[in-house]
């Protein structure tokens, strides 16, 4: 769940030169499954889920909570933007700041969706939530992610041992205006 304080929910959908990002709504349940079931999209997340299982847990309408986006494309869903408080995490670095997630679908990939969404998730972010920093964390064998990380201001706090692979935690400091 996300504890993001008092931010109401849902937003107006925020719109790219190409996206949107919007509330999750019923009619994405089955993007959901194949995210959360995609063997590529899983490769640096410990592996996907069993799409039997999913079909039966996954509500006719996903969850809806602050800092959960859906990004669309020609009215399609193609990721999930998530934005999400560390409440507990393996690295003190993180706890208390937002963490910032996505997931798009392989067919998705290589085109910017994903920094595009990213950027425009942070900037509403840092509307609603000024002055807060935020983190990301990725494992360093996946390049992608890692040029995304840079790409969005992210610098490294620190590297680490998890779930068998190194990973990466940076941070993306807010902004600040200059004088």
């Amino acid at each position: 769940m996300s504890d993001l304080g008092p931010i109401a929910w849902p937003p107006e959908p925020i719109k790219t030169g190409r996206l949107v990002l919007r509330a999750p709504e019923a009619r994405d349940r089955a993007t959901f499954i194949e995210l959360l079931a995609s063997p590529e999209v899983h490769t640096y997340l410990g592996g996907p889920r069993p799409r039997d299982e999913l079909e039966r847990e996954m509500p006719e309408a996903p969850e809806r909570w602050p800092g959960s986006f859906v990004v669309e494309l020609d009215a399609a869903m193609i990721g999930q933007i998530l934005l999400r408080r560390a409440t507990e995490h393996r690295r003190p670095a993180a706890v208390g700041k937002a963490d910032l997630g996505y997931l798009f679908l392989p067919r998705a990939w290589g085109f910017g969706y994903a920094a595009e969404a990213c950027a425009a998730a942070l900037d509403w972010f840092e509307g609603v939530l000024p002055g807060e920093p935020v983190v990301l964390t990725t494992q360093t064998a996946n390049v992608a992610s890692m040029r995304l990380a840079a790409k969005l201001g992210f610098t490294e706090v620190e590297r680490f041992e998890a779930w068998g692979a190194e990973q990466w935690l940076g941070l993306r400091s807010p902004v600040t205006p200059s004088a």
